[in-house]
């Protein structure tokens, strides 16, 4: 079976825009990090149930790639879908830490989708498993385009990429797990002060490199000084920049 790779991600910028609803609007660059991924496949098993093989501390019916099946079955009505997966388990080598700011839940559910759309050759564009990944969780329709580099926008829905070099980072996580919901509800409480069209339009414009040379990680991610308010256990890394929601920290290496 062919193995695909769902990379992490890390938010070189994260700004808060609005509100829309109950969700927060955001305007962030994401990049890809070529050195961390989990691995997929595909392969035969004996009993019918929908199954993950791998190394999660979640039910299988909470997980984001069972969440992904449910929504691409609903959209395709694929009898094809539906018996490949009564004869076929899905197989993740997990590397990407969960619960860390790193995506690795919504790439393990865009790489599943992509890995249907082809293998089982749904014929689905990439923009249609976009709009099914987004179902599933916000950061998926980045991961499901594939981009190296992309300002996203929204509630994740609307991915522009971004033509810049790939940089080279170092990631490191320590062992806390960081509820999102928590950290944007905190942030909402003590520090809800949306940014304007003219400065989104300067964010978006600048290149990853020239944003990590020229701000700090609280200047560069709204949802940091939150973050360390909501969990006090939380240390402040100097020099170093935060990932989404957290935990994760990360910086271009050979600084």
């Amino acid at each position: 079976m062919i193995r695909y790779r769902a990379y992490a991600k890390v938010n070189i910028f994260l700004k808060i825009t609005g509100m829309r609803g109950d969700y927060h609007t955001l305007s962030s660059r994401f990049m890809r990090v070529n050195t961390l991924f989990d691995t997929l496949w595909f392969e035969p098993k004996s009993t019918p149930e929908f199954e993950i093989r791998g190394d999660f501390d979640c039910e299988v019916y909470t997980n984001t790639i069972y969440k992904a099946y449910k929504y691409l079955q609903s959209a395709t009505r694929s009898d094809n879908l539906s018996t490949f997966f009564e004869n076929h388990a899905v197989c993740v080598e997990k590397k990407i830490p969960s619960f860390a700011g790193l995506g690795g839940g919504s790439s393990d559910a865009a790489t599943f989708l992509r890995m249907c759309n082809e293998e089982l050759e749904l014929g689905l564009s990439i923009e249609e498993l976009a709009e099914i990944g987004a179902n599933v969780g916000a950061d998926v329709p980045f991961f499901v385009y594939g981009f190296e580099s992309a300002n996203v926008r929204g509630i994740g829905e609307i991915v522009e990429p971004f033509n810049e070099p790939l940089l080279d980072f170092e990631v490191t996580t320590p062992e806390l797990q960081i509820s999102t919901p928590a950290v944007y509800r905190y942030y909402r409480e003590h520090y809800y002060a949306p940014i304007t069209e003219e400065e989104i339009t300067k964010w978006e414009a600048s290149s990853s490199k020239e944003i990590l040379a020229s701000v700090n990680a609280k200047e560069a991610n709204d949802l940091y000084t939150a973050a360390l308010g909501c969990y006090p256990t939380l240390q402040e890394k100097t020099g170093w920049f935060f990932s989404g929601s957290g935990s994760s920290f990360f910086r271009i290496k050979d600084q």
